[in-house]
């Protein structure tokens, strides 16, 4: 199906008074108008109508006089022109091919004028130069910050896949102890209900006081068994259990392995308990034992909920200023946590940190940024599998940090150009090539640089960073 920007080259032209509308040519004098207008082409389009499908030549200016433009690429970047606006090929642009499909939002008219008058315009008209490089600069300046956003954005939305599956881990393991404990409490208290029933002599109930106070002590932090030997203990305790009519003998068997329980401990229990009361003693001992265990899983797992958290705040600097003295190791550190998801599966992590630096006065979120992209860098050129070197060390005055990666290395061909905006070597909708920019930019903004060395097996990239706050003013500590 043809696209409407062809229709432009015999459709009838639009009136001087549409193009003076346009802020680009509002001030260009009358024969300047009536000439655009007699060598340009105007069309209407329906709301959803293509006027430019992706890959078509760009052979036209394009002016909006009513309506909306909405082009959008492959990989979801969207961008819009509405009226008053000049977009689609402008002088000097190095556009041959169009990007992106693009469509009428709503009813719309545009202009359009053929590449092959741009010279004789120029000519005529010198003071378009200079207007529409500046639509040209525009146009390139609001793209790349889009752009930047979206490479934030997709960043963000890495990072906040990573640690909802991080926090996703502890949150259930400690709802699922949660749930334990209130079954383990109802055993406990039914247990204890028939005991007090029964009658259970005092002397017997002294010796279950003094071994649930004193369980823990002596059984200390359990240590995991391999198979053979849990299967072994579990056989013995549940035959240990059958042999005194102890009712569901296997199950009770598997949690006292899991409590530490020996053959010994429950010998303990049977000289102590009379043996008609032992049934319930050992649910309720058993059940105790399990509270006390659960209640240390929700302790570690809402410790480790908390840790993320924190870790969160401190990559972000939520809630601090902008600038300040910032612990370069600590942001290392808050960032392999965020990133712990992507470096966990195969990923040697070594550090080499020289703890006796001095701290930097920095933006910390934007220094977090660079050891973000650096090591997702790494890690992506290790394909996940690999040695990753994070060292720091002093170099004048400045904190030196280095990146290194044990991957094949930076192609000869590209080196050159890895440090350009947009430039990527990977596949489409993976990257935008705004990573190692932003890494080099903020490194520059913060009065240091950035450098790397690469060979087969090893890609080193140095990230050096100032000690002295812009004034000059020399940290105390130095």
């Amino acid at each position: 199906m043809e696209s409407a920007i062809n229709k432009i080259g015999g459709a009838p032209p639009p009136s001087v008074d549409e193009l003076k509308s346009v802020s680009t040519f509002a001030d260009l004098p009358a024969e300047g108008l009536e000439w655009l207008a007699s060598h340009m082409g105007a069309v209407d389009l329906e709301a959803g109508e293509i006027i430019i499908y992706e890959g078509e030549p760009a052979e036209y200016l394009i002016v909006l006089l009513r309506g909306e433009l909405r082009a959008e690429r492959e990989d979801g970047r969207m961008y819009i022109a509405r009226a008053g606006q000049v977009t689609g090929l402008l002088p000097f642009s190095r556009l041959t091919r169009f990007p992106s499909t693009t469509r009428a939002a709503v009813s719309t008219r545009v202009a359009g004028l053929h590449k092959q008058y741009f010279d004789e315009m120029l000519h005529h008209f010198p003071v378009l130069q200079g207007k529409l490089v500046n639509v040209m600069a525009d146009r390139i300046r609001e793209t790349t910050v889009a752009d930047q956003q979206r490479e934030k954005l997709m960043a963000l939305g890495r990072l906040s896949a990573g640690l909802a599956h991080e926090l996703n881990n502890p949150a259930s393991a400690a709802r699922r102890a949660a749930d334990n404990i209130r079954k383990a409490l109802a055993s406990v208290r039914s247990a204890a209900l028939k005991l007090d029933k029964e009658g259970l002599p005092q002397d017997a109930r002294v010796f279950l006081a003094r071994l649930e106070c004193d369980w823990a002590e002596q059984t200390g932090p359990q240590t995991a068994l391999d198979t053979l030997e849990r299967s072994d203990r579990e056989e013995e305790i549940s035959t240990w259990l059958q042999q005194h009519g102890i009712e569901g003998a296997w199950d009770l068997a598997t949690a006292l392995v899991d409590l530490g329980c020996t053959k010994q401990t429950l010998d303990d229990v049977a000289r102590h308990v009379p043996p008609q009361f032992l049934n319930n003693v050992l649910v309720r001992l058993t059940a105790a034992f399990t509270i006390s265990r659960l209640a240390g899983e929700i302790e570690h797992s809402t410790g480790r909920i908390s840790e993320l958290v924190r870790s969160i705040k401190e990559y972000s600097y939520m809630d601090q200023m902008p600038e300040q003295k910032v612990d370069i190791h600590q942001g290392l550190e808050n960032t392999l946590i965020m990133l712990r998801p992507r470096l966990k599966n195969g990923i040697e992590i070594v550090r080499e940190y020289d703890r006796s630096l001095p701290q930097v006065y920095a933006r910390g979120s934007e220094l977090n940024q660079i050891w973000t992209n650096l090591i997702v860098n790494a890690a992506d050129a290790m394909n996940g599998k690999g040695k990753l070197i994070i060292r720091s060390t002093r170099d004048g005055r400045c904190a030196r940090v280095e990146v290194i990666d044990n991957g094949p290395g930076i192609p000869d061909h590209l080196k050159n150009r890895i440090f350009e905006p947009f430039f990527t070597t990977k596949p489409v909708g993976e990257g935008t090539g705004l990573g190692l920019d932003t890494v080099s930019r903020i490194a520059r903004n913060h009065r240091g640089d950035v450098s790397f060395e690469s060979k087969p097996g090893e890609t080193r990239f140095i990230v050096r960073v100032p000690f002295d706050p812009p004034n000059g003013r020399a940290h105390a500590d130095q």
